[in-house]
């Protein structure tokens, strides 16, 4: 079990749901992965890399809300700016499943 955290530490996280608008193959990954545009409301459409190959084609992932990580740094992964994290959790073989929400939100719409 990981360290306990103050409520302070937790905030620091900024989890927000968006719409992925967007998804198409990343050509240049070394490993399979997918180039997303997420749709975050007044945050803008932000760019994500995102290893979901296995459960997910690009055109099932436009339309669905995801949970996303938004204030990392942005990272270069295999030629495109990863601006924000994409959520999910490893099945029993290791295969991402992402997380989001039960009924839509607004997009931008942060954790509690």
């Amino acid at each position: 079990m990981a360290e306990t955290i103050e409520w302070q530490d937790f905030e620091k996280v900024e989890l927000r749901v968006g719409t992925i608008v967007a998804a198409r193959v990343n050509e240049k990954a070394k490993k399979p992965a997918y180039v997303l545009e997420v749709d975050l409301g007044e945050l803008g459409v932000k760019t994500s890399s995102a290893q979901i190959t296995v459960h997910y084609t690009p055109d099932s992932l436009v339309g669905r809300q995801v949970l996303c990580v938004c204030n990392f740094a942005p990272k270069r992964i295999a030629g495109i700016a990863s601006e924000v994290l994409v959520t999910g959790f490893a099945d029993a073989q290791g295969a991402i499943v992402l997380a989001g929400v039960e009924r839509p939100v607004p997009n931008g719409a942060r954790l509690h």
